[in-house]
Parts: C-alpha cells; structure tokens; sequence
C-alpha cells in the first residue's frame, strides 16, 4: 500500500565521500533507497514495530545512534547530550546546529521528547527497556540490542528504519574496504602488541577486546598484549599502579574520560608521572599514545570509527 507522507521536520541528507562520513546541512544524498513509501516492519530488540514511508522527525536516544543519523544525512530533531562535549563531541558538534538536547542517554526526557513531536524514536534496549512503552506511546520505536561492541550491526538496523538500508551497507563496506587497506599496508607492524589505559576520576581501567576500540584492533589483526589474552575479563580490568608493567605492550594507548572537574585529568598526571609509568618500555621507546577518549572509546559509531582509524593510519604511518 502506498503511503503518502508529510513531513514538517527539517530532515537534511548529503552524501559526503570522504573516508569519515558526515552530513551537511545544505547537500542532499544522492541514495537509492532515499525515498520509502511503503509501510515497513522492523523487527528490533523488544518487538516488531511497522514504519509507514520515510521518518522526517527523528529522535535518537544513544550516542552511536546519533552518528548513524548523521552518516545517512539524516539530521535528527532531537538528541541526547553527548557524553563529554557541550553539549556535543568535538567531531560531529558542526553536523548538530538546532538539534534538541532531549537529555542524557542514561535519563532521556520524555517531556522534551513529545513537545517534538516525532515520527521516530530510536533507543537501545540496554539503556531504554523501562520506558519502551512510554516512548512508543509518543512515537514508533526501535531498540537495538546492546551497545557494547555492536556498532556495526546497530547501524545497520538505524538504517533499515530509516529506509537508507542500501546506504547503510555501503557506508559500511567502506569501512571495511578502509581495514583491508590498512592491513595491507601496515605488515609485521600488525605483530607489535597494544595496550589500551582509560584513566577516569580515581580510577584506572585497561581495555580488552569487547570494548570499541578493541573490535576495531580485532578485525585489523592487531596483537593484543599477553594481559589480554591471558584476562578472563572481555570488558575491561580496573588495576592499581603496582598492576602497570602488565600493561607492557610495543605500543601503548590511553585516553583520559573527563567530566569537567578535572578529576580525571588529575588521575591522568598521577599514573602517567609515576616511575612504574614511565619504567613501561612503550613510554621509553616513544609509543606510548595519548587519544580521544569520545573517539577511541566513549562516542561509540560510524564516524567515530573512522576517526580513530585516521589517527591509527597516522600513528602507524599508513599512506
């Protein structure tokens, strides 16, 4: 049945060719699967929920879901606040101007969130599930399943939602094309190990393989260093100073997760100005690396992943 849609949202679309996807307010994507006017049936994580034509108002309740709107060209009406930015991350706060702060990704605001009058709310079961029927009542939903470690297959959900599932996977096809690439080029590099430090407010944590950064490593073939293979843990080991020579590795990785009282920064200079810091053989031999935590770590997406893999191809010297 052909569905005709209106719309009084201000949905944008560009196709931006660049290794790392954005959206421009002014340019229009260029995309087979643009225009939908068929009644779809999204099977998510807490149901099936039909989309009719192409969604016009959306709002997105994750940090990753709101990369995937932007890469398809898809400016939401409404967003929540970026975990570490005001109120947005430092890549994608010029894709974000008259976007509507609807809250925190741990604590959405309903209120905010009707007064906007959606035609699509996009959630994440893990963060959402309790108030998937108050959300739905408001406006369709979908929910994906998880964040952690997903961000592919979440995206391409977005995308099938929004009726871009073409664009969805070529976006992602070129990423990977983006891997092969990088693989190729970088060699026995790939054999040196990596370590991954986050320093946040008193405490330190060291990353494994089920963390964003880490599944990027695993489809490059970059070596984990023995703490990680050997670490039972899939997520992340919180350690104490005396635990720092099992981060040991050829190359080493941090990023600090500050929320503007410097408390994390301050752990940062503490860990980092220690002897046992500075005994580590990455930090003796230049490579050691200080990164973005919303990039590497915290943002989660499409355009995040192609950040961090432009700063692995400088720090690894990929032409």
């Amino acid at each position: 049945m052909a569905v005709l849609v209106t719309g009084c949202g201000n949905n944008t679309d560009n196709g931006n060719k660049s290794n790392a996807p954005a959206a421009s307010a002014s340019e229009p994507a260029a995309s087979s699967s643009a225009s939908v006017s068929t009644e779809r049936v999204i099977k998510h994580a807490l149901g099936e929920t039909p989309i009719n034509g192409t969604p016009e108002r959306v709002v997105v309740l994750t940090n990753e879901g709101t990369e995937a709107l932007i890469a398809l060209g898809v400016k939401p009406v409404g967003a929540v606040k970026s975990w570490s930015g005001d109120p947005w991350y430092e890549h994608i706060k010029d894709k974000m101007d008259g976007v509507t702060v609807v809250g925190d990704e741990s604590q959405p605001n309903l209120e905010l969130i009707a007064g906007l009058q959606p035609d699509l709310i996009i959630g994440n079961k893990l963060r959402h599930e309790k108030i998937y029927e108050q959300l739905k009542a408001i406006a369709p939903t979908i929910e994906s399943e998880t964040l952690r470690g997903s961000w592919k297959n979440n995206f391409q959900l977005y995308a099938e939602t929004l009726g871009k599932a073409d664009d969805g996977d070529k976006l992602i096809a070129e990423f990977d094309t983006r891997i092969e690439d990088f693989k190729v080029k970088a060699g026995d590099k790939l054999k040196e190990t990596v370590s991954v430090v986050r320093f946040m407010a008193g405490k330190t944590r060291v990353y494994h393989t089920d963390t964003f950064s880490g599944i990027i490593f695993d489809q490059i073939g970059i070596t984990r260093n023995p703490m990680t293979l050997n670490s039972k843990v899939t997520f992340a080991d919180e350690i104490t100073k005396e635990r720092l020579p099992e981060t040991e590795a050829d190359r080493l990785f941090y990023f600090t997760y500050e929320t503007g009282d410097s408390k994390a920064t301050d752990t940062e200079k503490e860990w980092t100005n220690d002897p046992l810091w500075q005994s580590l053989n990455a930090v003796k031999n230049g490579k050691v690396y200080r990164v973005d935590d919303a990039v590497w770590n915290t943002a989660g997406g499409i355009l995040a992943a192609n950040v961090m893999l432009d700063q692995l191809s400088a720090i690894y010297e990929i032409k």
